[in-house]
């Protein structure tokens, strides 16, 4: 039987490639975006009640009430913008889901789908699963600032939707209230609808403020901002997160949803709605939680021939290798792995089209101390 791929240029991700290859070596995983310590004990406490107090059957679709009133009330007090918890907040399994059912929701056959390079890999996919075509512009190449007017001469009248991803993954750049008028000028009197990507809203440095769409109504009119549980409570196993977005694209939304995946696992459900409720402190101080762990990872940086880029948000470290090799990023990548036993990840894998003598690859710093320790005591031989 031969069969025709829907996703041609679509093979095993490079996340799985690399994990898999620093199993095989015993290599130092900094490679995957996860956390490697403990997730908070409130919240693992919440989460045993919850199965115990029998919360174990399928959720409403949309989410419990408790937790979507919860995300309500965090985002009136984080963003200053007030949204229905029953219209407008959807509970999905991942952020990756609530990608997904966004695009499917409203991109039609012929459509386009601005996204700006280096991007996350589930995007592309999900824009042609729903027969559209991916237009990519690309991010500077220093700063990984977009150049609007790049972005202005990308829109066609076949433009359907943009993303944006605020912290940003891979490089941790952010947009500014400078950026978020320029996208409103260009979607304004427009049909274009945004996906706002802001699954590392809590993990911003240096006293910079996150500028979510939500924060503008305007944008928010016509946005889904998608958010992550995963990233702020360091449970990227248990697959949660959540979309905004208006009542007229929430339906639509929800459509895509229930035929994917339902519903998501209640007892987590019940575990972040007492979290927030009982303590907001924790996604209030998640910035200078990883702070710490950012300048400390930056110190230890300078006993390597690796040079460190500016961090302003997220949890992952940009670092040029140009001093050590002259290998493209995916072969350094194997080359580090293999021969000195630290995992990172290449960045043209996040691209359409890489600069062709960009020697950057992502490490990721949500890690135990050990774990650091060990990476850098085989980065100080390399």
């Amino acid at each position: 039987m031969q069969i025709e791929t829907k996703l041609p240029k679509v093979g095993t991700t490079i996340f799985t490639v690399m994990s898999q290859l620093a199993m095989e070596h015993a290599a130092v995983n900094l490679g995957q975006g996860f956390p490697d310590f403990a997730v908070p004990q409130l919240l693992a406490d919440e989460l045993s009640q919850a199965m115990r107090d029998g919360k174990n059957q399928y959720a409403p679709m949309s989410g419990i009430p408790a937790l979507r009133q919860a995300i309500a009330a965090k985002t009136l007090d984080c963003y200053g913008c007030r949204v229905d918890a029953d219209a407008q907040i959807t509970v999905a399994s991942g952020a990756s889901e609530a990608i997904f059912d966004a695009v499917l929701a409203v991109v039609r056959p012929g459509d386009e789908v601005i996204v700006l390079d280096p991007c996350y890999d589930c995007y592309e996919p999900a824009i042609d699963l729903a027969g559209g075509r991916a237009v990519h512009v690309s991010l500077d190449p220093l700063d990984f600032s977009v150049d609007w007017q790049k972005v202005r001469d990308a829109v066609s009248p076949r433009t359907r939707l943009l993303f944006i991803n605020t912290p940003h993954n891979p490089s941790g750049a952010m947009l500014d209230a400078a950026d978020m008028a320029e996208l409103a000028d260009i979607v304004r009197n427009t049909g274009i609808l945004v996906l706002s990507d802001e699954v590392y809203e809590h993990i911003v440095f240096d006293g910079r403020v996150h500028e979510s769409v939500l924060r503008y109504p305007e944008l928010a009119a016509r946005s889904f901002v998608i958010s992550s549980f995963g990233k702020t409570y360091h449970c990227t196993g248990w697959k949660v997160g959540y979309c905004i977005a208006p009542p007229a694209l929430t339906a639509e939304f929800r459509k895509v949803h229930q035929y994917n995946t339902f519903c998501t696992f209640a007892p987590a459900q019940w575990a972040f709605a007492a979290m927030i409720e009982k303590h907001p402190e924790h996604h209030r101080e998640l910035g200078a939680f990883y702070q710490a762990k950012r300048d400390q990872f930056a110190r230890q940086l300078q006993g390597t021939r690796l040079r460190p880029l500016p961090v302003p948000g997220g949890y992952f470290q940009l670092v040029d290798y140009s001093s050590i090799s002259d290998l493209g990023d995916a072969a350094f990548c194997r080359w580090l792995t293999i021969e000195k036993g630290v995992t990172a990840i290449p960045l043209s894998p996040f691209y359409e089209t890489p600069p062709p003598d960009q020697r950057l690859v992502r490490l990721c710093f949500a890690k135990n101390p050990e774990t650091l320790d060990a990476a850098i005591a085989r980065l100080e031989k390399v």
